[in-house]
């Protein structure tokens, strides 16, 4: 159950907003602000793109990808186990069968 929501003020890229958060998520939202804040300074810095709504649509992008990698990179370490543990059922069911012929 979420607790007292109240306003924050946080700064992205030099600017600063008033966003309602709910307290014992306040920690987070700050930690967020100031990564996003550092991503946009990098675009920024780089003098490749002009513009804050360029900036934060860059920014946005690029973690949104790093976001799909690491979801892709764990979805093929879930497929990687998934198929180790059917190869161990697989074994498992022919020893399990091997050891009845053996019995009969």
């Amino acid at each position: 159950m979420t607790g007292k929501v109240s306003p924050m003020r946080i700064q992205i890229l030099d600017k600063e907003y008033l966003v309602n958060c709910p307290d014992e998520e306040r920690e987070a939202l700050f930690s967020s602000a100031e990564f996003l804040s550092g991503k946009m300074k990098e675009i920024r810095d780089s003098g490749k793109v002009v513009g804050a709504d360029r900036i934060a649509v860059m920014a946005a992008l690029n973690m949104a990808h790093e976001l799909l990698e690491q979801r892709g990179s764990r979805d093929d370490q879930h497929h990687d186990v998934s198929q180790r543990i059917r190869l161990l059922q697989d074994k498992i069911d022919v020893a399990l069968n091997n050891g009845k012929q053996l019995e009969l």
